[in-house]
């Protein structure tokens, strides 16, 4: 895996994603050209970059690394590791408080020292993933604590298309 450099963003010829917060959907560039779209649900506190504050984090990331190849469609996470759960309504009813982190993970590592790296405002050590979600959670608004939220199905997708190293930006 290649860090990317932040001068050399967004690529003119490599893939790389774009997660437009005001309109709630994550679109996959390749070079100039967009190749697809998917709904997603941001922090349901809006946009931020502090530890803590539940909001989604703006600026160049880069997929630092790509969790839960192999898994099934609905494996729970809990600390990045697959519990042995897929999710049900039966598993929701009995946790009805938890936040679910399903499917895959994309982990994202911010690229913008003292905005999105570094110190208190570093979105890997706040945990910031692209995720799965449960099939009765919108999307298209926000709803998350500060993750991207995606369906199954469109995360798998956007796994194929997005191995560690690739860039994504975040803005509203």
């Amino acid at each position: 895996m290649r860090t990317p450099r932040l001068e050399a963003l967004p690529p003119r010829d490599e893939t790389w994603l774009e997660i437009d917060i005001a309109r709630q959907c994550l679109v996959h560039w390749q070079g100039e050209h967009a190749v697809v779209e998917w709904s997603v649900s941001t922090a349901l506190a809006g946009v931020g970059q502090r530890e803590g504050s539940g909001c989604t984090p703006l600026g160049w990331h880069y997929v630092r690394a790509a969790i839960g190849h192999g898994q099934p469609l609905g494996t729970v996470f809990r600390g990045r590791r697959p519990t042995g759960e897929v999710y049900s309504a039966a598993l929701a009813a009995a946790h009805p408080g938890r936040d679910w982190i399903l499917t895959r993970i994309l982990w994202l590592c911010g690229l913008e020292r003292r905005f999105n790296r570094g110190g208190d405002v570093d979105s890997q050590r706040r945990y910031i993933y692209l995720h799965g979600t449960p099939p009765d959670q919108p999307m298209g608004e926000p709803r998350s604590h500060g993750c991207i939220r995606l369906r199954d199905e469109a995360l798998l997708e956007v796994c194929a298309v997005a191995p560690p190293g690739t860039p994504v930006w975040l803005h509203d």
